[in-house]
């Protein structure tokens, strides 16, 4: 029985072995397809794009290396760097937490069960459904200073309405006040959150005597906080690379971002770059220092909130 054991044993590494040898080889077939367009499509861009940022590379003409200059000139000589920066940070720290606020309230209100509930979720996220330029297209003429439909309900109350996209002071306020009104996405993720919390911890709650600011703040929040962080990250590296709004808005011509470049948003300002002026190398260098930026918030968001988020693990 001992020997029997024994050739049993060593016979199967081998069988093993050569079983997960066609395995590999026969995963690594089916897996090609998506290698050779990560290779293409993400990894080969991204090196090049690496080594263009250290090049002078204005099509038509063939790139030539001048180092860190991009990276130097986009901080010290670039006038247009810091109010793109700050624009784009305006945007990530008034607008994200904003959104979250909305779609959490939206999300508890369509949780409750009321009559016609399908309904109202349907409409709460038609807008999510809308194409960015349609989008744009529409509070464009919605906030029309003159003939959009905001200005002349406020002047029929004797409001006088601002200029909204015409003005610098406004310019941003209405995008987010735009993007709010398309957290239909947020909303919805918020909804299945709040489905997933168990019922009885709210019961119990209730029979110690929590009223409902209570029973939010320590059931609610803490059981959804994993969701929270996940649109909390997902959202700062939207608002980052945010760019279509502001393209139909703001425009691209003589007087980019406009008005006096309130709307030039770090995506519309690197299309400008590597599209309108072609100089790639430059582009190049901003498509990196966003990356760095992304990757450096989104590594301190993880790392700062971590303790205060919940997993269930059940």
């Amino acid at each position: 029985m001992a020997g029997y054991t024994d050739a049993s044993s060593a016979a199967r590494p081998g069988r093993w072995n050569k079983r997960a040898q066609r395995e590999l080889i026969a995963g690594l077939l089916f897996s090609t397809p998506w290698l050779i367009g990560l290779i293409v499509i993400i990894v080969y861009p991204m090196l090049t794009t690496l080594y263009y940022s250290f090049t002078r590379y204005d099509i038509p003409l063939a790139p030539r290396w001048i180092g860190l200059k991009n990276y130097i000139d986009l901080f010290t000589a670039d006038r247009f760097f810091p109010k793109v920066l700050f624009n784009s940070a305006f945007l990530t720290l008034i607008g994200i937490p904003a959104q979250l606020t909305l779609a959490l309230a939206c999300a508890m209100l369509l949780n409750i069960k009321i009559h016609g509930q399908a309904l109202w979720r349907t409409v709460y996220i038609l807008p999510t459904l809308m194409p960015p330029v349609a989008l744009a297209l529409l509070w464009r003429w919605m906030l029309n200073p003159e003939l959009g439909l905001v200005n002349n309900a406020l002047r029929s109350i004797g409001i006088s309405g601002p200029l909204w996209f015409a003005d610098p002071l406004w310019s941003k306020p209405s995008i987010i006040l735009m993007q709010l009104w398309a957290v239909g996405a947020m909303t919805v993720i918020y909804l299945a959150a709040l489905q997933g919390i168990p019922h009885e911890l709210y019961e119990a709650a209730e029979i110690d005597g929590a009223g409902r600011l209570q029973r939010f703040w320590n059931i609610t929040l803490p059981m959804i906080s994993h969701v929270t962080l996940f649109q909390l990250i997902t959202g700062v590296i939207w608002s980052l690379q945010f760019f279509t709004e502001a393209y139909i808005i703001g425009g691209v011509g003589s007087n980019p971002g406009a008005p006096e470049g309130s709307l030039l948003f770090y995506g519309l300002y690197l299309y400008i770059q590597g599209f309108q002026y072609l100089n790639m190398g430059y582009a190049s260098a901003m498509a990196w220092i966003l990356f760095i930026i992304t990757a450096l918030v989104t590594w301190l968001l993880l790392r700062g909130l971590r303790r205060w988020t919940f997993y269930d693990v059940t």
